[in-house]
């Protein structure tokens, strides 16, 4: 698996776990293949953020829900529908998405990338002189290079994304 579909992918096991949370279901039942209404509803819920809003592919989505790829189009498709028919997802929807932009707009962005490496080199990220792996973060319209090795650049990603826990940003690995 590349690092952007692990980041993906951690992302919307993040966005699952908030919206069971929140719901009070239990840890990981988005997962199962329970058709209960109010699981079936969380479900796609968080598949429909995950896929609009979180611009998760398909396949990520798919896979953390336990499910085939095709129920994603499903989940988008019926979104407006089950939002005007259905009370148990128009409720646990804006319950979701509130909460969720809420939290999403919370999360700062850097405007230099000077200030951005400082930041990161302050909070434990180590750079090599002998790099054969570069790890490119992204935040907002702001990039920064970390220099790093084959045998470390796991261990930096770690440290990166702690340090950028209340940030928005991407990583890649050049």
């Amino acid at each position: 698996m590349n690092l952007s579909n692990m980041c993906h992918e951690i992302n919307f096991k993040a966005l699952c776990s908030f919206a069971t949370g929140l719901m009070g279901l239990p840890k990981n039942s988005l997962a199962t293949n329970t058709r209960k209404r109010n699981i079936q509803a969380v479900r796609s819920i968080a598949g429909f953020i995950g896929l609009t809003e979180e611009n998760i592919p398909r396949h990520i989505v798919a896979k953390v829900l336990n499910r085939d790829r095709c129920i994603t189009y499903h989940y988008e498709s019926h979104h407006k529908k089950n939002y005007k028919n259905c009370i148990i997802y128009s409720t646990a929807f804006d319950k979701i998405y509130q909460a969720y932009k809420g939290i999403d707009s919370s999360k700062k962005i850097f405007t230099d990338k000077h200030f951005m490496k400082s930041h990161l080199l302050q909070n434990g990220v180590v750079e090599k002189l002998n790099s054969d792996v570069l790890l490119e973060v992204t935040s907002g319209h702001t990039t920064c290079i970390i220099k790093t090795s084959y045998f470390d650049y796991s261990n930096q990603l770690e440290i990166v994304k702690l340090a950028l826990k209340n940030y928005h940003f991407t990583i890649k690995i050049i």
